[in-house]
C-alpha cells in the first residue's frame, strides 16, 4: 500500500527547514506611505503559520469537524483561506470551494448539490446559510470565522513538538493518515459553457501539481508571490514562498487599481505573480505609460484565457529580469502545458495567423493526444481516434495531476473522462492540435466551435485576424442558427464606443477575406461590453452573446 500524503505536510517541512522565514503578509491598513498607500500589514513566518494552522485544526475539531466530512468554506482570501484549508487538510476533512462570483442561483445550486456537513464561514456566510436554508439543508455545524489569528491567542495550548534543523521548536497537532486515493477538495468549475460541477480531488493530485508546479517553473522556497486568484495562493506556502496577499476584490478582480498591485511587488520585492491576462494586461498598460518596470519579477503566469501577442511584447518592456508564462490548464488538471515569451518569439515565421495560441510542450508527467472531435461520450482510448500532428481535434491528457471524476454526477463523468487500463484521460473540452514539434496550440472550446455547411470553424485562429485591429477591445466567433447549418459571425467590443459602425466593419471584413478562414464571415455585431467570467475576467461567454446576436441586426458586407 503506498504511504499516506497530504499537501499540509509541506507547509510543515517549511516551518522545518526555514522557520523565521516569512510565510505570509496581509495588509492592515494601519499607516500610509508618502503616496497614500496602505502599509501596515500582519506578517508571519512559516513557524507562526503552522501554529496558526495546528490552532485551527484544533479548533475545527472541538466544534465537532471530523475527517471525511465536506467542509463549505466560505472566507476572505489571504490568511483565513489558507490557515483553515490546511487545517481541513490535516484532521482529513474535505473542503468544499466554490466561486461566488458564478451568480447567486447557480452558487446555491453547488452548494446543495456537494451536501456539505459543516460551514466555515464569515457571518454573512452564515447568515446566506439561515435565509437559503434548502440549498445549505445538510450543514449540521456552522463555524464562524473570526479575523484575529488564532494561534496568537491560544499560545498556551501547544503539546506536540518538531525540532527544526537549528534546534528550534514549532508545535503541530496530530495529522489525519490520508492515504494517497482519498478525497482532499472538491473544487467547483466556473461554468463558463455549461453547468458548474465539483471536481473531486484526490491528496496524490494536489501531490502531483506542487511537483509539476515546482518542475517546470525552478521555483525554490524564498520566492515572493503575489497571487490574483485566491484559491492559487494556496500553493505558495507548500512551495517555501512568501504569500502577499494583493488589495484586489476576488468577486470584481478586473476593478483592481494597477498603483496599488505594482507598488506592492516594488516594496515587498515579488518574484512570482498569477493572475489573468485581462488583469496584466491593465498592469502592463500602467507600468508602461509611467515609465516602470518590474526587475525584482522573475516570473508572471497567466492563465485563465490565451495570452494576446499584444502583452507578449509588453511583458518583454517591464519584465527586465523575469519572463511571462502562460500555463493551459483546467479545474479537473493544471497544469498541462506551459510556455513563456522566448518561445513565442521563437515561434517559426509565417505568412499566415498560427493554427491557435500556442500553449507550449507538456509539462512533467503529462501526455498530451489530439482525437477527432465528438460531442459523445468515449468509454475507452481504444474508441478514440487519434489525428496527426497539424490537425484540429479535441485535446485529451492523462497524468497523475489528472482527476478522475466529477462529484455525483456520473454522466457528466463519462462524457469527460476515458479510461486506458487503469489510466484516466480526461477530455479537456477545448480544441486543438500539436505541431511536429511537440507544441500545443489552443484552438478554442468545443462547445463554442461554429459547423457552418462549409465546414468547421474555430474560435481562436479566426479571432487571431480581428484581435491586431486597434479599435477592438475583445473580439468573440460566434454561430447563429443550427449547428451544422450556422452563419459564422463576429462580435466585437470596441474601443471607441462613438465608432462608425459601417466603416468599421468594413476595415473588419478586409481583414477576414485575407485568411481563408475568415473569408466567408461577412457578418458583424458590436456590443458595448463583453460577458466575462468573474474568476478571470478573461473568459468569453461566446454562447451568451450568441443568444443576444440572434435578436440584433448585424453590419453585413459582401466581396
Amino acid at each position: 500500500m503506498p504511504p499516506p500524503t497530504n499537501i499540509a505536510l509541506h507547509l510543515t517541512a517549511m516551518a522545518m527547514t526555514q522557520p523565521d522565514a516569512v510565510a505570509i503578509k496581509i495588509p492592515r491598513g494601519r499607516t500610509r506611505d508618502s503616496s497614500g498607500e496602505k502599509t501596515g500589514c500582519l506578517a508571519l513566518t512559516f513557524a507562526e503559520l503552522h501554529d496558526e494552522v495546528s490552532a485551527w485544526q484544533k479548533h475545527l475539531d472541538k466544534r465537532g469537524v471530523r475527517p471525511g466530512d465536506r467542509v463549505l468554506v466560505m472566507v476572505r482570501h489571504g490568511l483565513p483561506l489558507i490557515a483553515a484549508v490546511f487545517a481541513l487538510f490535516r484532521l482529513g476533512a474535505v473542503p468544499v470551494i466554490i466561486d461566488p462570483g458564478m451568480g447567486m442561483k447557480s452558487f446555491l445550486r453547488c452548494v446543495a448539490h456537494s451536501r456539505p456537513r459543516v460551514l466555515l464561514g464569515i457571518p454573512i456566510a452564515r447568515f446566506l446559510s439561515r435565509v437559503c436554508f434548502r440549498a445549505f439543508r445538510t450543514v449540521e455545524v456552522r463555524v464562524p470565522v473570526s479575523g484575529s489569528p488564532i494561534a496568537r491567542m491560544n499560545r498556551d495550548n501547544r503539546r506536540h513538538t518538531l525540532t527544526t534543523l537549528d534546534g528550534k521548536k514549532i508545535y503541530p497537532a496530530a495529522m489525519f493518515s490520508t492515504p494517497p486515493t482519498d478525497l482532499a477538495a472538491i473544487l467547483f468549475t466556473s461554468g463558463s459553457t455549461g453547468a458548474p460541477k465539483g471536481v473531486c480531488y484526490e491528496h496524490s493530485m494536489f501531490e502531483a501539481q506542487v511537483r509539476s508546479i515546482r518542475a517546470t517553473y525552478e521555483i525554490p522556497p524564498g520566492e515572493v508571490d503575489l497571487s490574483m486568484l485566491p484559491v492559487f495562493a494556496l500553493f505558495a506556502p507548500a512551495l517555501g514562498m512568501t504569500t502577499i496577499v494583493p488589495e484586489i476584490d476576488p468577486s470584481r478582480p478586473a476593478t483592481l487599481d494597477p498603483a496599488k498591485i505594482v507598488r506592492a511587488i516594488q516594496r515587498e520585492k515579488v518574484t512570482n505573480s498569477f493572475g489573468s491576462p485581462t488583469l496584466w494586461n491593465i498592469i502592463a498598460d500602467h507600468c508602461i505609460a509611467n515609465n516602470i518596470t518590474l526587475p525584482s519579477m522573475k516570473r508572471v503566469l497567466c492563465a485563465g484565457a490565451p495570452v494576446p501577442a499584444a502583452l507578449w511584447e509588453k511583458a518583454r518592456k517591464i519584465l527586465p529580469n523575469g519572463k511571462l508564462h502562460s500555463p493551459y490548464g483546467a479545474t479537473e488538471c493544471l497544469p498541462v502545458s506551459s510556455v513563456n515569451g522566448d518561445e513565442i518569439a521563437s515561434l517559426p515565421c509565417r505568412d499566415a495567423p498560427p493554427p491557435g495560441a500556442c500553449v507550449g510542450r507538456a509539462t512533467p508527467e503529462i501526455q498530451i493526444k489530439i482525437i477527432a472531435i465528438t460531442d459523445a461520450p468515449i468509454a475507452t482510448l481504444a474508441d478514440a481516434r487519434e489525428l496527426p500532428p497539424g490537425e484540429i481535434g479535441e485535446i485529451i491528457v492523462t497524468g497523475p495531476a489528472v482527476t478522475k471524476q466529477y462529484d455525483d454526477h456520473p454522466d457528466a463523468t463519462a462524457a469527460a473522462k476515458i479510461r486506458d487500463g487503469s489510466a484516466i484521460w480526461h477530455r479537456m473540452g477545448d480544441t486543438g492540435c500539436l505541431d511536429t514539434a511537440g507544441r500545443l496550440f489552443f484552438c478554442g472550446r468545443k462547445a463554442e466551435r461554429v459547423e457552418t455547411p462549409a465546414g468547421t470553424l474555430h474560435t481562436e485562429p479566426c479571432e487571431q485576424v480581428f484581435r491586431p485591429h486597434m479599435q477592438v477591445a475583445r473580439c468573440a466567433l460566434i454561430g447563429l442558427g443550427p449547428r451544422g447549418s450556422q452563419v459564422p459571425a463576429i462580435v466585437i467590443q470596441p474601443v471607441d464606443k462613438n465608432h462608425d459602425r459601417a466603416a468599421f466593419a468594413a476595415e473588419l471584413r478586409a481583414l477576414a477575406v485575407a485568411h481563408p478562414h475568415t473569408a466567408t464571415i461577412t457578418r458583424f455585431h458590436f456590443h458595448p461590453r463583453f460577458p466575462v467570467d468573474v474568476r478571470h475576467n478573461a473568459k468569453i461567454h461566446r454562447l451568451a452573446l450568441a443568444k443576444w446576436a440572434s435578436g440584433q441586426k448585424a453590419e453585413k458586407l459582401k466581396g
